[in-house]
């Protein structure tokens, strides 16, 4: 039998960023469904604060070179990759001079969110879904991690849909509980709809903070986990209210196997519909 692929995308993965509830259960997860029997690849932003010498990173020139167009500008997509010490794993970083170059991950040096998270976060999804298009591998489940993932269930649900390389693809998305404190840029519906969304595909994204991009994503995604020990309870309450399955906290140490599990229920609905 052909092993199932998983998907990783996520805003950080240790040990390439600090620990955190996302880095951390990213860096144990995929290793851990890779060992259960599944296929895997992983992938994050090139964060200008990662040390490139330390974590030997190196592009990957077969990969690189192609150009993402976000809000009407051009920008080119560069690969790199690095692997995890101690763990026969591979993480795939999408890099950008205009989005990732700072020496900082979300926010600046007075703790206030970029003004481009929104762009950054368009050009990180689509990249990473037009790099495993060109790498020609096709992902059972693709499991995002953290609201910079939160618009790639939106993107496969909606301007892939009819993509073949993502026809049976089904979206994870995990919920934690890292937001932001300010409403994105009051363009960015437009963003979208340059992107080429329909208006009904975006009506929840006019007004975009932190709470609405979750509920975005928890309405469109074919599985909900929670990835952190609380998360805000407006986004709970919609996972209620919409009925898609989901998977309720576990620690870093034991989510493996009910992850694992979880992938394997959700791939089977699949299959019976």
């Amino acid at each position: 039998m052909e092993k199932k692929r998983v998907l990783f995308i996520s805003q950080e993965i240790a040990p390439f960023l600090p620990a955190s509830d996302i880095a951390s259960t990213t860096r144990k997860l995929p290793q851990g469904i890779q060992e259960a029997g599944k296929e895997i690849r992983a992938f994050m932003p090139r964060f200008g604060c990662i040390n490139e010498r330390r974590h030997q990173l190196h592009e990957v020139i077969r990969l690189s070179g192609m150009n993402l167009i976000i809000n009407d500008v051009d920008h080119p997509l560069i690969i790199k990759v690095a692997s995890v010490p101690q763990a026969k794993i591979q993480v795939y970083f999408i890099d950008n001079e205009d989005f990732f170059k700072r020496k900082a991950t979300l926010t600046n040096e007075k703790g206030e969110p970029f003004e481009d998270n929104d762009e950054r976060s368009m050009f990180f999804g689509r990249g990473v879904l037009e790099t495993v298009k060109k790498l020609g591998w096709k992902p059972d489940i693709i499991h995002c991690h953290g609201w910079m993932t939160a618009l790639t269930p939106l993107y496969i649900k909606k301007l892939y849909q009819n993509d073949p390389h993502f026809e049976d693809t089904k979206v994870i998305y995990s919920v934690y509980d890292n937001g932001f404190n300010k409403n994105w840029d009051s363009n960015f519906y437009n963003k979208l709809k340059f992107d080429g969304f329909d208006e009904g595909d975006i009506e929840m994204l006019k007004d975009v903070d932190f709470v609405t991009l979750n509920k975005m994503a928890v309405n469109v995604a074919d599985g909900v986990i929670q990835g952190s020990e609380s998360i805000d309870e407006d986004i709970f309450s919609e996972i209620q209210t919409t009925g898609t399955p989901f998977l309720e906290y576990y620690s870093e140490e034991s989510c493996v196997k009910p992850v694992d599990e979880f992938y394997d229920q959700i791939i089977e609905e699949l299959v019976e519909n």
